[in-house]
């Protein structure tokens, strides 16, 4: 008896073990690396602008290579066209690295920052990046891309001029360098405080460091550039102190007081001037690591400083880029996708990764920024971001928060507010960064941000406070012809520039104030805006089918090419794409252009007939790599037309155009944009389109069905649930959409409500090779 009892015991123990080691496995099973799916080098050749090094979700630092430096402009004054592929300050053809900076912009068009570049050297030290005045090499270094690696949070290349290994990870607001040196007694790191990306003679207006000890530095740099009063402050940490440092100015000091006592060039703790360049000289053993962490903030040294001990108090390396991993895990494991390639698969979380690199996070951990009046604030109840690239990222970017990010989109609307509340103007951001307001582009689409949060009942904002800003920001007369569309109901062309185009945008931007009003139960506001938001009827000519530019005495503009993108009242398009563009009123557009019928054969002959050369030539943005016939998918105010024929009754014909621009625009290499990624919006587009639906009109609740790329998704939402989507029958052929499902219930139509989506449930695709509803 007492064996069997003995037996029995033994049992329960092995299967007790059983089930705990059992429990054990299941509780500490990883999730899936989304990371490796990730190839940050996509789109860094060419325009797509982007940057392959190392930052975190909505990063403040974004700490990256640069491969180039060219000035903004040439001897002659003239603008040097070349500065424009360095928007990023990575050319993938480049073999040669600079240095890291640590503020860096994502597919822009334009650009600025390239702050405080850091290059390890090592025998005779030079100071000049590129070529002496006696002719010789700089402190540059040759690379190839087969010793070079991206992933989110972790860059890594070898220096060959210098047998340096160079590793960068980044938290939040911190930079973390490491670099494996070879044995040396002129070891050195160079922080070079003239770098600029579209750098010119004036940008930098003072520069200043302060050698705390052997082992730390502070400062910070204030630049005048797109940003036009630009301060960026710093901490800089070594993990061993260095034997002696100096610098180089390279301004004429024309008055220096008494500091001229003193030789400031050698081991002198105080820099300062318009234009410098320090250096940190070591000895070092072969294979010896030395650690940078390179902490910033917007408001002083001292919070810097609070931001490096709070984010990386540590020197382990491997422990922050393993944290940074998992941070880019979180973000990009919220939609959980099935490809039908494994290209598919790299595009579509590529582009993720893209839509989480700006807005940036703006505000050291004490919850103080610089604002737009150049005060130091502090949030209360938001955490607040910058770098909107507005005329962009309403169309996709923002709509795809309002699914991924809920709560950060929150922030940042409550950012464009406090931006409202600091601004001279009674204005909300048109294109800001760094608490400057650069004015780029136009309209006035925070506005689209607000209404489209609003209408689709996300974040908790102050409503009543956004229509009161968006309808101040709307009657400021002196700002980009806003007083004579307000006065003539459309933008004169001899009023100023790009009038269709602000006609067009200004009219969309009305009628989101419009629905903000209907949201608020303000009638009277709604009234006035829903009156603005038809201003497009006006620069319709019905004689020739096109938007046209029209003059203050309200004739159209006799000298008039629909095809040409320069000069022709477009702004980075032409009337065949942009002429397209009145998203708010879109059955009334269609009846306005000939009807069904007559629109969608004017569609077919957007993708099918080829725009000649000299129609573009004008433009850097308008390139070939982007161009389908004379459809511009490479730059945004054409993103929304393939779903256009949603509207004709040709919804197969949205679902071809969708999969083949899905297919032929974007692909899992260095020239894989098409375009400027534009601060994410490019990315967005490919993200809504691979799931099957777009936000056509931002500022409404509906999306338009597409044809979705992906076999199945699984997109987990802040509110909990979880909307799986599914696409049956997926194949490469099967582009055409044959009914779609959600939650048991066959949709009619082409639209689905943002929130039917958001209760979560199934979507369900059934695909086929042959169109589902035929021509009407």
């Amino acid at each position: 008896m007492k064996n069997i009892l003995l037996s029995l015991l033994i049992l329960f123990v092995l299967n007790a073990c059983k089930k705990e080691a059992k429990s054990t496995l299941v509780s500490t099973k990883s999730k899936p690396d989304y990371t490796q799916f990730v190839d940050p080098l996509v789109g860094t050749s060419k325009m797509g602008h982007v940057f392959p090094g190392a930052t975190a979700p909505f990063g403040m630092v974004q700490l990256s290579p640069q491969t180039n430096f060219e000035v903004m402009f040439n001897e002659d004054g003239s603008y040097n066209t070349e500065t424009y592929e360095y928007c990023a300050g990575y050319q993938y053809r480049d073999s040669t690295i600079l240095g890291f900076t640590h503020t860096n912009f994502s597919g822009t068009g334009h650009s600025d920052l390239g702050d405080f570049l850091v290059m390890p050297t090592t025998g005779e030290l030079v100071l000049e990046p590129m070529v002496r005045q006696e002719g010789k090499k700089g402190f540059y270094s040759t690379f190839s891309h087969s010793e070079e690696k991206a992933s989110p949070g972790y860059y890594k290349v070898n220096l060959e001029s210098y047998g340096i290994l160079a590793e960068l990870t980044a938290s939040e607001r911190v930079g973390f360098h490491q670099y494996t040196f070879p044995e040396s007694e002129e070891a050195h790191v160079i922080l070079d405080m003239v770098y600029n990306v579209y750098h010119h003679d004036n940008k930098n207006v003072w520069t200043f460091i302060r050698v705390e000890n052997d082992s730390l530095v502070t400062g910070y740099r204030q630049t005048k550039g797109w940003a036009r009063d630009k301060k960026v402050f710093f901490a800089m940490q070594f993990s061993k102190p260095f034997k002696s440092y100096g610098h180089k100015k390279y301004d004429a000091v024309k008055y220096d007081g008494f500091y001229r006592r003193f030789d400031q060039e050698h081991n002198f703790p105080e820099m300062a001037g318009k234009d410098i360049r320090a250096f940190f000289n070591f000895d070092t053993k072969n294979a010896e690591k030395i650690k940078v962490k390179f902490a910033l903030s917007s408001v002083s040294t001292s919070g810097a400083l609070k931001n490096l001990e709070a984010e990386i108090p540590h020197w382990d390396f491997e422990k922050t880029k393993e944290e940074t991993k998992k941070k880019w895990n979180e973000e990009l494991s919220k939609i959980e996708v099935t490809s039908l390639t494994e290209e598919d698969k790299v595009n579509f979380y590529t582009a993720i990764y893209h839509t989480n690199l700006s807005p940036i996070l703006y505000e050291d951990v004490d919850g103080q920024y610089r604002g737009l009046d150049q005060n130091i604030h502090t949030s209360k109840g938001f955490t607040n971001y910058t770098i909107f690239s507005l005329w962009d990222t309403y169309r996709a970017l923002h709509p795809l928060f309002n699914i991924t990010q809920p709560s950060r989109n929150n922030d940042m609307i409550k950012s464009m507010l406090a931006h409202y509340e600091q601004s001279v103007h009674g204005m909300l951001p048109i294109w800001s960064h760094y608490a400057n307001e650069n004015w780029c582009m136009i309209g006035y689409h925070a506005t689209s941000v607000l209404a489209d949060a609003m209408v689709k009942k996300v974040g908790n904002f102050n409503q009543k406070q956004a229509l009161a800003a968006s309808v101040s920001t709307a009657k400021v007369r002196y700002f980009d012809e806003l007083g004579a569309y307000i006065d003539y109901k459309y933008v004169p062309d001899d009023k100023g520039h790009s009038s269709v185009s602000k006609t067009l945008e200004y009219a969309y931007n009305d009628w989101c104030i419009m629905k903000m009003a209907e949201e608020l139960g303000n009638t009277a506001v709604a009234r006035e805006f829903e009156d603005r938001s038809k201003s497009y009827e006006n620069v319709y000519d019905p004689s020739i089918g096109f938007m046209r530019p029209k003059l203050s005495d309200g004739t159209f503009r006799e000298s008039f090419d629909p095809m040409d993108t320069h000069g022709q009242g477009f702004i980075e398009g032409n009337a065949w794409n942009y002429g397209l563009y009145v998203p708010q009123y879109i059955d009334k557009m269609v009846e306005m252009m000939g009807g069904k019928d007559h629109f969608s054969k004017h569609l077919d002959s957007l993708f099918t007939v080829d725009i000649d050369e000299k129609y573009i030539a004008k433009h850097e943005d308008i390139t070939r790599d982007g161009i389908i016939g004379n459809y511009v998918h490479g730059n945004e105010p054409g993103h929304h037309i393939p779903y256009l024929y949603n509207w004709t009754g040709h919804p197969e014909k949205t679902q071809a155009r969708v999969r083949m621009i899905l297919d032929t625009m974007y692909a899992p290499n260095v020239d894989g944009l098409c375009g400027n990624d534009d601060a994410g919006q490019m990315s967005a587009w490919y993200v809504f389109s691979a799931l099957g639906f777009y936000p056509v009109t931002p500022g409404s609740s509906d999306y338009a069905l597409g044809s979705p790329l992906v076999r199945d998704a699984v997109i987990h939402l802040e509110n909990g649930k979880t909307l799986r989507i599914e696409a049956k029958n997926q194949h490469k052929d099967n582009v055409y959409v044959k009914e779609v499902y959600l939650n048991g219930k066959k949709l009619d139509g082409t639209m689905l409500s943002h929130h039917d989506l958001v209760k979560g449930g199934h979507l369900l695709f059934e695909m086929s090779n042959k169109p589902a509803i035929e021509s009407k």
